[in-house]
């Protein structure tokens, strides 16, 4: 059941995904050869007009083939012998798709249950937020300039900027006030904290829904950044990746534990997971590395600067050793899992 339901919801992201590029290179006229989910050999396969529609036997990943993508072609309709701005347009929307999607599903789960403001329920003593004067009802607008509208942005910033003097703004009754903390260790958790408490859901209007959406898909962003500067700063180690296989685990937990209290908490969480993963796919194919979608747009800009495209040999040469690169990482961060598993 953990595995079927880790399926759906990669299926969900990546075929949305998938379909951002596919509308797009309808709209500009571009031949599509084949709409594909998953990877490897065909399993099921439907021929349509001039596009087959057909289901891999891997179920991760997808693909939109395009006549002239990959090859040289005399067609009017291929993707290569397109402007540069539709060619820009089809890479770009499979990742902006992902962020629509991402906001679409933030706004049903927030519309059901609610946001947690960033309002201090109470302060823990002999902490930094106590001892600045921080106290129950105070709501926090900002840390360093960093503009916080959930209760976890607080704990999150804290984890990305350990032991950094804070610069907190705060509402209490209508007047903006500043304080300014330094996290303390908590031996117990191993984690920094400034010592608030908090986190409590309340229901908000339809436009503040769909506002807090958008500041839904903002934190998704940030959070994915932050992820990746953590990790090549040294502060978040290569064993701690997760790929395919932690992340089906993490569902699987998920769900198992959710509906253990009902089956509405379980949907919330799995809508919630599937919102970090479609921004995040979409963040990381937005990254400026060959082979993704943010590498070709890289191809794109170059090719608009020197008014000519690049050499399509050159192109191929650099997407395959790029390719090859990504897969060995990919198999490292599996075979990592598997021993989280078994250890």
């Amino acid at each position: 059941m953990n595995i079927l339901i880790a399926i759906l919801i990669f299926s969900f992201i990546i075929i949305f995904h998938e379909f951002g590029h596919f509308i797009t290179a309808k709209k500009c006229g571009i031949k599509v050869l084949e709409f594909s989910l998953g990877l490897g050999p065909t399993i099921w396969g439907i021929q349509g007009k001039e596009t087959k529609y057909s289901i891999k036997l891997l179920p991760f990943g997808g693909a939109c083939m395009m006549e002239g993508e990959d090859e040289a072609s005399d067609s009017a309709r291929a993707f290569g012998n397109k402007p540069l701005w539709q060619r820009f347009l089809v890479v770009l929307n499979g990742p902006m798709f992902n962020f629509i999607l991402a906001f679409l599903l933030s706004l049903v789960m927030i519309g059901c249950v609610g946001v947690d403001r960033p309002i201090i329920s109470d302060t823990i003593d002999g902490y930094a937020a106590q001892k600045a004067g921080l106290s129950s009802g105070d709501e926090i607008v900002s840390i360093n300039s960093y503009r916080v509208h959930f209760y976890r942005e607080i704990s999150l910033y804290t984890f990305f900027h350990q032991g950094e003097q804070l610069h907190i703004q705060y509402k209490r009754d209508g007047q903006v006030y500043n304080a300014t903390v330094t996290p303390q260790l908590d031996e117990e958790s191993g984690r920094y904290l400034i010592g608030v408490q908090g986190g409590n859901y309340e229901k908000v209007n339809p436009l503040e829904t769909i506002t807090y959406s958008v500041w839904w898909i903002k934190y998704q962003i940030y959070t994915t950044f932050k992820s990746l500067s953590a990790l090549f700063t040294g502060m978040v180690s290569m064993n701690e990746m997760s790929g395919p296989v932690g992340i089906v685990k993490t569902i699987g937990d998920t769900y198992e534990q959710s509906v253990q209290v009902s089956w509405f908490l379980a949907v919330m969480n799995l809508l919630n997971i599937t919102i970090l993963l479609s921004a995040n796919l979409g963040v990381m194919n937005l990254l400026p590395i060959p082979a993704l979608d943010g590498g070709r747009i890289v191809f794109f800009l170059v090719e608009a600067i020197r008014g000519k495209k690049i050499d399509e040999n050159i192109e191929g040469y650099v997407n395959m050793i790029s390719f090859f690169l990504l897969m060995g990482l990919m198999v490292f961060v599996m075979f990592n899992d598997i021993s989280k598993l078994m250890g």
